[in-house]
């Protein structure tokens, strides 16, 4: 006998491709993705009585996987600042060159600014409507179009002429 409960986890199961895909294009490592989306899920499992059977469960799950990456970047930016020796934080690799000029999909959305990086990932990979992405966000739908188009441009100057993003 399931219930109500039941049919709600089985819809985020439903769900973990997407979220996963989502955390590997904010995170751009897949550890660290998937420990994002680890936190997420149980951030969301721990406060599923929050959501409001009237809204998208997808919505409500992404913007639980944006405030976690928040959080971790917050969490980053708070341990490097304590630091001593500037030596011992990570170093950031440079994806911007190759010999052809060109660079993989993955590679590219790594050169675009995070902003960038968020709106593309909700409505290009992951196919979201404008207006769900900005309310995701946290943005007016002409930010979310804005950050989409700048990053749309520097995706196709990234990846070159044959390619498309």
């Amino acid at each position: 006998m399931s219930g109500p409960g039941d049919l709600l986890h089985s819809r985020i199961i439903e769900l973990l491709p997407k979220l996963r895909r989502f955390a590997r294009s904010l995170a751009r490592n897949p550890h660290d993705a998937d420990d994002l989306l680890q936190g997420a899920l149980e951030r969301a499992l721990a406060h599923l009585e929050q959501w409001q059977a009237d809204t998208r469960l997808d919505s409500w799950l992404y913007t639980i996987v944006k405030n976690a990456w928040i959080d971790e970047l917050r969490s980053r930016a708070r341990r490097e600042h304590t630091l001593a020796d500037s030596e011992q934080a990570d170093a950031v690799p440079d994806h911007r060159g190759d010999a052809s000029g060109t660079l993989a999909v993955d590679q590219a959305m790594d050169c675009l600014p995070a902003d960038q990086r968020l709106a593309v990932a909700l409505v290009l990979i992951e196919g979201l409507p404008y207006k769900e992405a900005a309310q995701i966000i946290g943005v007016p739908m002409g930010t979310l179009t804005s950050r989409l188009a700048r990053g749309r441009q520097a995706l196709q100057q990234l990846l070159g002429p044959g390619d498309s993003a």
